[in-house]
Order: structure tokens, then C-alpha cells, then sequence
């Protein structure tokens, strides 16, 4: 039975507010850039920071921005304070939007925009959940704060720069995932492989992928000379969908895929790789070149890193998987990144080893882009048992413990955060990192209530 005594629908009056908080975000296009001076992540991703601190602020809270990297709004007193982490960056817009990527559009009840689920609305729902408090006239033991990250999407050390200049919260969560409590997350190795290009290879160019972190929807290579029908003939017997253009000098191909995160690249339809497979039928081992040649052999289509030889899983968190999200060629080198998310109790430093004695055999070089850690939280740990009975309080049954691929905020605050929310175990695909991302309203304002639960008791507890 759920309680009578339930704090989190207080959140429930502020629907229409938020929505309109939530329309003012999802309007900046916050998807990281080059530095600029005073903005590390560029100009649209400080636009986002500050527009939302601008929102707490005529919502009256007291606001902080620490140097463009995040930020917070702060209510309460006390020595010691407790934060929800959300990030107000996005990825890309990609291919496939039915509307306006950077425009809130609704749909019955559906609301569409990049960022509305990853994660611009649990940032806004986090805020009025903050507000909510407010006018209860709530007192606690200690502060509460909504932590604003704007350089989560790129792996950055926003929050490490962040908490350069301020103390770490004594408990957090981030609404950066799915319910119920992700206590375990698989550790993140980014590997990027790079080879100059040899005089006349045929393969003119080949372009996929904007992040590393996404499976790429589209993919297209150029290729000198007169293969049209033996392309053609590979494509009758290779998985994808392939389009063929005539060049000057040659044929372009385009291949295309189905975009989702790189976290669960299984679930998407990678058009790089399938492209390097096609061109691998058609071609000769010579003909197809070195670099092309080694992520035919070593990565294939495979999403598990069986050829590359890092194959492997345990209990606590399933199976390694891979996602190659970039490729690119040009006249005079060639690169091409991948994104694996290993299993919680094995060592990222060896699994690179492994791949960069692979890739070295083959004249390919590889360097490790970014590493994170795998976190793994006590089953038994209290901010476990406080959020478990906060989801309890509205859904009625306790939050179940599980392991993700994804990688939040909760590493940074390591020993003190887990993901919590702000999706629903069953619920439709809401096309995180795909084109018509969207929230359903009714499952967002139950996750609202939830999220307003847990921040009653993380500030009163």
C-alpha cells in the first residue's frame, strides 16, 4: 500500500510551470563546443547553465556558477547539505526528427525536444522539486542543492572542477538513468585508433558518427574507380540499407542505421560498422586498405569485442560491450573511436592492453581518450535504503537494485551517489540520443513525485 503520508505530490501543482522552465532549455541548443575564454564547454552549453540558474533565481533561490563548468541553486541551512546532480548539456540533434529538435513540441502526451528526457527535464523537475520545499516552508538537517552539470555528455570533468571550489554533498543522486537504484555501473574505456593513409587507396574517404558515446545513424564513403556492381552485389548479401551515388571518380556509398545510446549499442543499427563490413565483401584485403581492413577484422559488427579479444562478463553487471561511434578518413589519415562499457569487477587497463596489442599488430595505433572506474555501491548503505523507501512511498512496492552500462554523475561523487531514475523499467523508448527524443508527461510527473519524495528525505532524514 502506498502511503497516505507522501511529501512528493506537492510537486504535482507545479505541471505547467515546469513545462514552461523545461521549453526555455530544451530552446538551447546545449550540445558542447570548443572552448571559449570564460565558457570550457563553448558558448551554448554556458547559455544553458545560466539560463536555468537564471530560472532559480527568479524562483528565489540563492544560485552559483562555478566557471561555466556547473552550477547550483541551494535552499536550506545547515553545515552539511544533500544535492540531485543533473546535467543541462545534450548530444547532438542527429538525423530523424519529426519536429523541431530544439523547440518543445507537444503531441498529446507526449512532449518532444533534444533533452527533454537526457536530461534537461529531470533537471527542471529536480528545480521545482526545490521549490516545492520551499513554499512547504520544509527545514531540514541540512541544505539541499540541484547541482547543474553542462559538460556531462562529452565525459568532461565538470564536476570535478566543480568540486575543486565546493564541498562534496554527504548524499546525492542523479536522475540521469532508469528506476529502480543503479548501484552498479560498468567502468568506460574510450579508445581512439588512428594510421596515416597509404598513396592511392581506394577508399577516398569515409565519415560516421558525431560522438563517441552514440551509434551512428548514417554513415557514408567515397570509393575510386569502377565498383558499382560489385558493391552492389555485396550489398544483396550483407545486413544494412545501402545507397549508392555516382562521384567523379567513383561511387558513393551511404549506409543507414538506427541511432541509440553507445551504452546499449545492441538495441541500435550501427551504420559506420555495417558500412566497413559492406566495403570488406566487396573489396580485396588490398584494395579495402589497411586501417579499413583492421576494423573489418577486429570489430566488425560486433558489439561484445569478441575479435578484439575483450570478450567478457560477470554476475554483478552482464556482458562488455563496444560501440564504434566514429570513423573518418580523409587524403592523409585516418581515425576512428570506440566506446566499451566493461563489466563492474574486471580492469579497464587491461582490457586496453589487450586492444592496443591487437591494433599495434596491425600497424593501427591506439591511445585510451578517457577511462572511468567502475562503480559499485553497498547494497546495504543508507542513501540505498532512504531511496528505496522514497520510491516505495509513491509506486508501492520498493526500488529494485540494478547494474547499467551508462555512466552518470554518481561516479564523481563516488561512495556518496547512485542513479536514481528518471525512467521507468517497461516504459516505451523515449529515444535518448536519437532523433524525437521525448518525455510521456504522466510517467515524468510520476517520476517528479518520486524525485520530490527523495529530496524531502535526503533534506530531512
Amino acid at each position: 500500500m502506498r502511503s497516505n503520508m507522501v511529501f512528493g505530490k506537492n510537486i504535482l501543482p507545479y505541471q505547467d510551470e515546469i513545462l514552461k522552465a523545461l521549453a526555455r532549455m530544451v530552446a538551447i541548443p546545449s550540445v558542447c563546443g570548443p572552448s571559449e575564454e570564460g565558457k570550457p564547454f563553448g558558448g551554448e552549453s554556458a547559455r544553458a547553465l545560466n539560463e536555468i540558474l537564471k530560472i532559480a533565481s527568479e524562483l528565489g533561490f540563492t544560485t552559483k556558477n562555478v566557471g561555466n563548468y556547473a552550477g547550483h541553486a541551494e535552499y536550506g541551512t545547515g553545515d552539511e547539505y544533500a544535492a540531485v546532480v543533473a546535467h543541462v548539456d545534450v548530444v547532438p540533434a542527429g538525423s530523424g526528427w519529426e519536429t523541431d529538435p530544439f523547440r518543445l513540441t507537444r503531441k498529446e502526451n507526449l512532449f518532444f525536444g533534444r533533452g527533454t528526457s537526457d536530461d534537461k527535464g529531470p533537471a527542471v523537475a529536480a528545480l521545482y522539486g526545490l521549490k516545492a520545499l520551499k513554499d512547504a516552508g520544509v527545514t531540514g538537517k541540512r541544505k539541499l542543492r540541484v547541482i547543474f552539470g553542462a559538460g556531462e555528455e562529452i565525459a568532461s570533468e565538470d564536476l570535478a572542477m566543480y568540486f575543486k571550489s565546493e564541498p562534496l554533498p554527504v548524499m546525492a543522486f542523479t536522475p540521469d538513468s532508469s528506476y529502480g537504484i543503479c548501484n552498479r555501473e560498468k567502468g568506460i574505456l574510450r579508445v581512439g585508433f588512428r594510421r596515416k593513409r597509404e598513396p592511392g587507396e581506394i577508399v577516398r574517404s569515409f565519415s560516421a558518427g558525431t560522438v563517441v558515446n552514440a551509434v551512428p545513424a548514417e554513415a557514408e564513403a567515397l570509393v575510386a574507380g569502377d565498383f558499382l556492381e560489385r558493391l552492389k552485389k555485396a550489398a544483396r548479401r550483407t545486413d544494412g540499407d545501402f545507397r549508392f551515388e555516382g562521384a567523379d571518380d567513383g561511387v558513393k556509398v551511404i549506409s543507414i542505421g538506427k541511432a541509440h545510446h553507445g551504452a546499449e549499442p545492441q538495441l541500435g543499427f550501427n551504420a559506420a560498422s555495417h558500412l566497413v563490413r559492406l566495403l570488406g565483401q566487396a573489396l580485396s584485403e588490398e584494395e579495402l586498405g589497411p586501417f579499413l581492413g583492421f576494423l573489418n577484422r577486429a570489430i566488425g559488427t560486433e558489439t561484445d569485442g569478441t575479435s578484439l579479444g575483450v570478450k567478457m562478463s560477470d554476475e554483478p553487471s552482464g556482458t562488455l560491450t563496444l560501440n564504434l561511434g566514429i570513423v573518418r578518413l580523409n587524403a592523409s589519415a585516418a581515425s576512428a573511436s570506440i566506446d566499451i562499457r566493461y563489466p563492474v569487477t574486471k580492469n579497464g587497463r587491461d582490457i586496453f592492453n589487450t586492444i592496443r596489442g591487437r591494433a599495434e599488430k596491425a600497424g593501427v595505433s591506439a591511445e585510451m581518450a578517457d577511462h572511468n572506474a567502475p562503480l559499485y555501491f553497498p547494497e546495504d548503505h543508507p542513501l540505498v535504503h532512504l531511496l528505496s523507501d522514497a520510491y516505495r512511498a509513491v509506486e508501492g512496492v520498493p526500488a529494485e537494485l540494478y547494474a547499467t552500462g551508462g555512466g552518470t554523475y554518481a561516479r564523481d561523487i563516488p561512495g556518496r551517489a547512485v542513479a536514481f531514475g528518471a525512467d521507468f523499467p517497461g516504459q516505451p523508448d523515449n529515444h535518448i540520443h536519437n532523433g524525437n527524443e521525448f518525455l510521456d508527461l504522466g510517467r515524468f510527473m510520476e517520476h517528479a513525485q518520486i524525485c520530490l519524495e527523495a529530496m524531502y528525505r535526503l533534506m530531512t532524514a
